[in-house]
């Protein structure tokens, strides 16, 4: 996909993303503690049953999950050497799942590890990092990429470069925002926009964080300034611990699509669920998109 192709489309359209993979993997059988890249590209059937169920539900954009295959990140498991395997593979799994019903975004994250100067990850040790990351999700034929659920703006900052650096695919930019309305690491809504448009994110917008109704403020500041379209990505509400000990989120499908409606009409261009949704949200969100 070429970056007008990305610009005209959601010009047009809400452009409608997936929900959660972990999750719902979890609930599949997943076990905490494993690499999660390396056991989906062992469990392969699960993912691209979920995948096909987002499609069905009308995600136009499914997250290939490469969130965490960078090889800072991928280190904490012995896998730094399985950088391009492992992103070659996932990749191909989630085009098989969705063939020509949906775009395939290389999904990309933190490193895990603190930049100088709060810790020791230099800044061209994390471009460096991003844009093999990014290299290999291009070559494994992925139709965008996304960066996600960042914290830190200076690590978003490198991400950003690196994938400037390997391709010339749409990048949609999202950082999480806690209820004081700015990022762990204290960047406001505000800042975050201007900085990563100036970059050239395609998109920008929020993910993870709380529910949809948390994230409204949020997007409005950003829209106050936003030159780019806007994402809103979030939680199913805030997670809890339910009677079995298993984390369980407590906003619905129907209220998450009543929000999700407020945010389009704040300015949310494209649309979607992170940890705790599922197809059936990602089904109602599309329906009041479409409204």
């Amino acid at each position: 996909m070429t970056k007008q192709e990305f610009s005209q489309y959601i010009r047009e359209n809400i452009l409608i993303l997936d929900g959660a993979t972990g999750s719902n993997l979890q609930r599949e059988g997943m076990p905490s503690g494993v690499c999660p890249e390396l056991w989906i590209a062992e469990h392969p059937a699960l993912l691209q049953k979920l995948q096909q169920a987002y499609v069905e539900a009308g995600s136009k954009v499914v997250y290939a999950p490469t969130f965490g295959a960078n090889r800072i990140k991928l280190s904490e498991y012995g896998l730094s050497r399985k950088v391009r395997e492992l992103n070659s593979a996932l990749v191909r799994i989630s085009k098989e799942a969705v063939g020509d019903q949906a775009w395939v975004a290389g999904d990309m994250t933190m490193t895990g590890q603190l930049p100088a100067p709060l810790g020791l990850l230099t800044a061209a040790e994390m471009i460096g990092a991003y844009r093999e990351q990014a290299e290999t999700l291009v070559e494994a034929g992925v139709d965008l990429i996304v960066i996600e659920t960042m914290m830190n703006l200076q690590e978003m900052r490198a991400a950003l470069i690196g994938v400037k650096e390997a391709c010339d695919l749409p990048v949609m930019a999202t950082m999480s925002f806690g209820g004081n309305g700015r990022t762990l690491y204290g960047t406001d809504p505000v800042t975050a926009v201007e900085v990563l448009q100036s970059l050239g994110a395609d998109a920008v917008g929020i993910n993870c964080s709380a529910g949809p109704d948390k994230m409204l403020p949020v997007l409005e500041k950003m829209a106050a300034v936003a030159k780019v379209p806007l994402i809103a990505k979030p939680n199913a509400g805030l997670p809890k611990l339910g009677a079995d000990g298993k984390t369980v989120y407590d906003m619905e499908k129907e209220p998450f699509a009543e929000y999700m409606e407020q945010l389009i009409d704040a300015g949310a261009a494209a649309v979607g669920g992170c940890c705790g949704t599922d197809p059936s949200y990602i089904r109602a969100v599309a329906k009041v998109a479409a409204e």
